[in-house]
């Protein structure tokens, strides 16, 4: 065990849980939220941030008196609910998308997201001891974070300028100004391309060669490591290196049609099921592999439930969880507020108050038993590759499959698909359920990386629980106005709020769209089952090839997830990724390089990390919080009469100008990266 340069009785005296860092956290919260639905929505990933919010808050606690490592725990505990509970945004657009909502209500949008986040942090509790306490898990964001939070104590002596959370705050600003004056010129003034590509035909079949300039994304290719970026490099490779070909050279092309937009179409319509397969079986291998652990947990739980609260008081500080009488306490209320959430949003479908609270039953309990199985799976495979790095969306993919087989059957015995739009009434109840499950999941995701956080420096895990629920209702409280905000603002693919918009500036929400497809096929009878079979004979060829190589190679993989997201998701999307995993390749092997002292080289590693990842939170940032900027500014002109592009300049003959100027941005900001990460 890892411990802190403190001793244990003056730890023991600091404050932890107050009412500045409480604040303080509501704040960064409210800003990462919106950051993470931002960029959720724009390319289907999110970004953990506990590590930037663990440096904003020792740079602005330290003005005060008395602030030490416990408290900024706290309030990075509860920012991180951010880059968590906004996931949900993987499931919820595709109501709107089906045509059920026409935007996001307010209170059945936020206290789904409400109940989901406190049963995730509630479901994980008694997985502490096994899967954190006395696991060898590495949790590689908790122990980053909990390293940073150790070298930015200003009651401890500092190793070099580079370990000062404001040196740290640098990062995270330069990183955000260089996004953020990306994404201004290319939303905004809309004179620099965010993506180039390079089309040909090798008789009749047509290849890519794509590109993509967003800063965001690299700086994502970052968090996610070179493993992650071979095999979404691998996914890409087989979407425009093979099976778009092959399918363009096997089907004739409409007259009016480009070569552009014939294989772009048939991409849509063909390969990414494949990918949705993929990612489908890869997602049923992880539930496997994870079946032990997950036994590990339930077994835990109900002994903890069972031993009751005697001992609670007898235990230590830093072995205190919240009680289980409090647990069940806080699970009865969140089941009322589940119960009446699901009832709201099933009242006002023409269906009788015996099937509407049979339904509302049905949605409760499958919400959370599902949830509280997948706590377990979620929380072990953020403690074995990182919450960023977590696929996150296999468990949406399951639960959606799941809860939509079982509504699927219900509606059949009932004859709700006989009623005028039961179908899609039923496609929306199991969307809306699924959301319930993937806010659980991802918090429980999140909250065991905090607690090992929490265990390294010795903080108190029911205080940290708290602060995570009060991460989750402050996170939940923007998430409905952001999503409404975007959602007029930019529209969503398929989803469009006015008519005339601009469909290329639309979200592409890439996991909603997922989910929404696979919902609609199961209700509907026509789910692209052979391109979806044939992802699922591709997945298990590369859970194979996985195992193989894991084998002969120790220390390498081919994770067959990333492979599925790699042929799901744009080129232009995958391609930046890719780089800054290279990235973060390269500059590690640099350093390795250039210092041989294994104590020099092992610290220097360590601070080229923390540089990298402070950056590159800070590109995501900064284009997330241009992305919400320009989305008020786009709906206030809207509302004035003045257009949706206000700030747009319109240039004449700028589509080949505006993609250099993008390419030339990019290359020097890798080139200012660089720089910033290697500095001695």
């Amino acid at each position: 065990m890892q411990h802190p340069s403190t001793t244990s009785s003056a730890v023991d005296q600091y404050r932890e849980l107050t009412i500045r860092g409480m604040i303080l956290g509501a704040l960064i919260t409210v800003i990462f939220t919106a950051s993470n639905v931002y960029l959720g929505l724009k390319v289907g990933l999110t970004f953990a941030s506990s590590i930037p919010a663990a440096v904003i808050s020792m740079a602005v606690l330290k003005c005060f008196r008395g602030s030490n490592i416990l408290e900024n725990n706290m309030v990075q505990t509860q920012a991180s609910a951010a880059g968590t509970l906004s996931s949900i945004i993987f499931v919820l657009p595709g109501l709107l998308m089906i045509g059920y909502w026409q935007g996001f209500p307010f209170w059945q949008t936020t206290l789904i997201c409400i109940a989901g986040g406190i049963l995730g942090v509630i479901f994980t509790v008694p997985l502490r001891h096994v899967l954190v306490v006395n696991s060898d898990l590495p949790y590689p964001e908790g122990l980053a974070a909990a390293e940073i939070l150790k070298a930015g104590d200003h009651n401890q002596p500092q190793e070099s300028e580079d370990d000062t959370p404001q040196s740290g705050v640098k990062q995270i600003v330069t990183g955000g100004i260089l996004s953020g004056i990306f994404s201004f010129l290319v939303s905004g003034l809309r004179v620099v391309s965010e993506s180039a590509s390079a089309w040909f035909k090798v008789g009749g079949a047509v290849f890519q060669v794509p590109m993509g300039f967003s800063l965001a994304l690299l700086g994502a290719g970052w968090l996610v490591g070179i493993t992650g970026g071979i095999a979404v490099l691998l996914g890409m490779f087989f979407s425009w290196g093979i099976a778009v070909p092959y399918f363009t050279s096997t089907t004739p092309m409409p007259e009016n049609a480009t070569m552009v937009d014939f294989a772009i179409n048939l991409w849509v319509t063909k390969v990414r099921y494949i990918g949705a397969g993929a990612i489908a079986v890869a997602a049923i291998w992880t539930l496997i592999t994870l079946f032990k652990p997950m036994l590990e947990g339930m077994k835990l739980s109900f002994q903890a439930f069972s031993s009751g609260s005697d001992t609670s008081q007898s235990q230590q500080r830093v072995n205190q969880d919240l009680s289980p009488k409090t647990m069940l306490l806080i699970i009865l209320i969140t089941l009322i507020i589940l119960i009446a959430t699901f009832y709201s949003f099933i009242a006002s479908a023409p269906i009788s108050f015996g099937m509407a609270c049979a339904l509302v039953a049905c949605a409760t309990i499958m919400a959370f038993i599902i949830g509280f199985l997948v706590a377990a799976a979620s929380g072990y495979m953020a403690g074995l590759i990182g919450s960023s790095s977590s696929p996150i969306s296999s468990i949406g993919i399951v639960s959606i499959v799941i809860i939509s087989l079982v509504f699927m059957v219900i509606g059949q015995s009932s004859g709700i698909f006989a009623m005028a739009g039961g179908n899609q009434f039923m496609t929306a109840l199991a969307l809306f359920t699924a959301s319930v499950v993937m806010a659980i999941s991802t918090i429980s995701n999140d909250n065991l990386q905090d607690l090992k956080t929490g265990h390294l420096i010795q903080a108190t895990p029911w205080r940290q629980q708290v602060a995570l629920i009060i991460g989750s209702i402050v996170g939940a409280l923007v998430i409905s106005p952001v999503l409404e905000l975007l959602y007029n603002a930019y529209g969503f693919t398929g989803a469009l709020p006015r008519s005339g918009m601009d469909a290329t500036q639309a979200l592409s929400a890439p996991q909603a769209t997922l989910m929404t497809t696979i919902a609609k096929g199961i209700f509907s009878h026509n789910l692209e089952w052979t391109y979806i079979m044939a992802g699922v004979c591709l997945g298990i060829f590369l859970i194979v090839l996985d195992i193989v190589v894991k084998r002969l190679r120790p220390g390498l993989s081919i994770p067959p997830l990333a492979v599925g997201m790699g042929i799901y998701l744009p080129a232009s999307v995958n391609m930046p990724i890719f780089i800054g995993t290279v990235l973060s390749y390269f500059c590690m092997r640099h350093i390795r390089k250039r210092h041989t002292d294994p104590k020099i080289q092992a610290r220097e590693l360590k601070a080229t990390d923390r540089r990298g990842t402070l950056l590159a939170a800070g590109l995501i940032v900064g284009e997330s919080i241009v992305g919400v900027v320009m989305a008020m500014i786009i709906v206030a002109s809207i509302a004035l009469g003045e257009g949706e592009a206000p700030l747009a300049l319109n240039l004449h003959n700028w589509d080949t100008m505006s993609q250099v100027l993008g390419l030339v941005f990019f290359v020097s900001a890798i080139m200012i990266l660089v720089r910033q990460i290697l500095k001695k």
